[in-house]
C-alpha cells in the first residue's frame, strides 16, 4: 500500500478514536466510531487475500450492525428524555440496547464469535490494532453510560466472557485466534467490575493494552503465526525469554504485572458481596493460565520439526529491542506499583 494512504488510514484511526473519547453527545461518538470502522477496513483488505477479504466484511457486517444499535438507542433515549448526552442514558430499552451494541463492538461474550474469526483472517499487525486501539472508543463509551447499566447484565456478560475466552482458547494453535480469546478474556474481566469501580476496569485496560502491545512486538519479528512458530530459543534467546514472562504476565502469575487488576478486582467484587462472582471469575481464569502456560512451554521447552540434523536455525540480523524492552518492563514488573493505588 502506498505510504502516503497508509498514514492517512492510520490518522484517520486516530482521528476517529479520539472524537469518541473526546465527546459527550451520541451522535458525535458515532461519527468518531464511523470513521474508526471505515479507516481499518482498508488495512484489513491490504494482502489481497480471499481470507483476509472475509474477515474485512465480517467485521464491517458485525461493526456496522453494533453502530446501527448505538444510532437507535441514542435516538430513542432522546425522544424520551429530550437529551443527547452520553452520561444520561435513563430510558431503559435504549439501555439494553446500547449495553448489546456496545457489548457488539468489544467482542464481549455472548456476541463474541465474530472476533476470533476475523483476527485469524488478517495480518498479525492489523490484529494487534483489533486487539488494543480499537477497543479504545468502545470501552470509552462504556465507562461514560455505566451508571445506566444493569450490574447484574455487565456482571454476567463478563463471567461468561472469562469462561469463553479460557475455554475458547484451549484447542487453538493458531496464535491470533489465541490472541483474540485472551482479548474476549480479559474485557470480561473489566467488564465485571466496570459498575462497582470503573477506575479499576480503566486500570485493566491500560495494563491489558501493554501487555497485548508487548507480545505482538515479540511475535512480529519472528512472524510467527502458529504454536509451531513459537521455538526461537535457537536463534533468538532474548526474544524466547520475554516471551515466556510476557505470556506468564497475560495469565496472570504473580509477582508479574499481569496478577495486578485480577488481584484488585477480585479484591473488589469480594468487598462489594459479590463473592460468588469472584469465586467463578477466579476459576474460569485457570483456563486461561492453562493455555498460556502451554505456549511457554512450547517457546522455551521443545525444539521444532527441523528438516536438516541441526538444532539451530539460520541467525537473521536480530530485531531493535529498544521500544519491546521498554514494553516489556511495564509488562512484567509494575506490580510494585499496586501498593501506590490501594
Amino acid at each position: 500500500m502506498n505510504p502516503f494512504i497508509m498514514s492517512l488510514l492510520l490518522s484517520s484511526l486516530a482521528f476517529g478514536t479520539m472524537i469518541t473519547m473526546s465527546s459527550t453527545h451520541w451522535l458525535i461518538a458515532w461519527t468518531g466510531l464511523e470513521v474508526n470502522t471505515l479507516a481499518i477496513i482498508p488495512i484489513m483488505t491490504q494482502p489481497h487475500h480471499p481470507r483476509a477479504t472475509e474477515a474485512a466484511t465480517k467485521y464491517f457486517l458485525t461493526q456496522a450492525a453494533a453502530s446501527a444499535m448505538i444510532l437507535l438507542s441514542s435516538t430513542m433515549n432522546a425522544w424520551h428524555t429530550g437529551l443527547w448526552d452520553i452520561t444520561q442514558l435513563t430510558n431503559p430499552t435504549a439501555c439494553a440496547l446500547m449495553t448489546a451494541a456496545l457489548a457488539m463492538k468489544l467482542g464481549l461474550a455472548p456476541a463474541h464469535f465474530w472476533l476470533p474469526e476475523v483476527v485469524q483472517g488478517t495480518t498479525i499487525k492489523t490484529t494487534m490494532i483489533i486487539t488494543t486501539w480499537m477497543k479504545l472508543a468502545p470501552m470509552t463509551l462504556l465507562l461514560l453510560a455505566h451508571n445506566s447499566i444493569n450490574p447484574t447484565i455487565m456482571a454476567t456478560m463478563g463471567v461468561l466472557s472469562i469462561l469463553i475466552g479460557g475455554w475458547g482458547g484451549l484447542n487453538q494453535t493458531q496464535l491470533r485466534k489465541i490472541m483474540g480469546f485472551s482479548s474476549i478474556s480479559h474485557l470480561g474481566w473489566m467488564t465485571t467490575v466496570i459498575t462497582l469501580a470503573p477506575t479499576l476496569t480503566i486500570l485493566n485496560l491500560t495494563i491489558y493494552i501493554t501487555m497485548t502491545l508487548t507480545m505482538f512486538l515479540l511475535l512480529i519479528p519472528t512472524q510467527s503465526k502458529t504454536t509451531q512458530n513459537m521455538t526461537t530459543w535457537t536463534t533468538t534467546p532474548l526474544t524466547t525469554a520475554l516471551t515466556t514472562m510476557t505470556l506468564l504476565s497475560l495469565g496472570g502469575l504473580p509477582p508479574l504485572t499481569g496478577f495486578m487488576p485480577k488481584w484488585l478486582i477480585l479484591q473488589e467484587l469480594i468487598t462489594q458481596q459479590t463473592t460468588l462472582i469472584a469465586t467463578l471469575a477466579a476459576i474460569a481464569s485457570l483456563l486461561n493460565l492453562f493455555f498460556y502456560l502451554r505456549l511457554s512451554y512450547i517457546t522455551t521447552l521443545t525444539i521444532s520439526p527441523n528438516t536438516t540434523p541441526l538444532s539451530s536455525k539460520w541467525r537473521f540480523k536480530p530485531p531493535s529491542y529498544t521500544t519491546t524492552i521498554t514494553m516489556f518492563i511495564l509488562s512484567t514488573l509494575a506490580l510494585p506499583i499496586t501498593f501506590t493505588l490501594a
